[in-house]
């Protein structure tokens, strides 16, 4: 009996996660209410609470089950950081990008994040996860590019400091981008483009080597 009340809780809540993911999409998040989504969950607004403190609560359960680049990023272990950083940075994006073009569920919700989270007061704990999760995604890959760096992957002169913003932005700028017009081409194909060319950029442009490092070699 136990077994079953936990089986029927589990699904009630995943069905109050799906409820979620449509309202979001359709209204935003900062304009629904709980309610909306218990009524087309079928569930009572009690029954909401019994399993999300609020919104913010709920949004971040929501976030869950997609992975962000940054988690994906941070599964490298150390060996294989310090083995071949650049090629860790290119196969995770990589494996996202073809992820993400193939799943629904993970486009939705990555739609609900970049395109129709307004920053209101009421998002305030919202707002504080996406400033982490980007925190988080440009601290790895700033770990990366310096490594690639210390192998000799990348020129030794590289301003890291200018390369990690502009790579990061751009990466997650193509993402954005496709999310609003996937109909450009298949995102697993034209991800692999992206990333090569971000990466061939960020090893020949003179333009990201620290100021003063020409000077320094005439």
């Amino acid at each position: 009996m136990a077994k079953r009340r936990k089986e029927d809780a589990l699904e009630t809540r995943e069905k109050i996660l799906d409820a979620a993911i449509t309202v979001f999409h359709k209204r935003g998040v900062a304009r629904p209410s709980l309610t909306e989504i218990a009524e087309l969950a079928g569930v009572t607004r009690g029954a909401v609470y019994g399993h999300f403190r609020n919104k913010s609560d709920l949004f971040a359960a929501l976030t869950e089950r997609v992975q962000f680049p940054g988690e994906k990023l941070c599964e490298a272990g150390g060996e294989e950081i310090n083995r071949d950083p650049l090629g860790v940075l290119r196969t995770r994006w990589l494996w996202l990008f073809q992820e993400i073009a193939c799943n629904r569920q993970w486009q939705l919700i990555l739609e609900i994040v970049f395109h129709r989270c307004e920053l209101v007061t009421e998002s305030g704990e919202i707002h504080q996860r996406l400033i982490q999760g980007h925190t988080e995604g440009t601290t790895i890959i700033h770990k990366l590019v310096t490594a690639a760096v210390a192998q000799g992957q990348l020129p030794a002169d590289l301003d890291i400091d200018v390369a990690v913003p502009m790579l990061h932005g751009s990466l997650i700028g193509v993402l954005e981008d496709w999310l609003l017009q996937p109909e450009i081409g298949d995102l697993g194909e034209l991800g692999e483009r992206y990333i090569d060319a971000m990466i061939d950029m960020v090893r020949f442009s003179p333009t990201l080597r620290r100021q003063g490092s020409e000077v320094a070699l005439h």
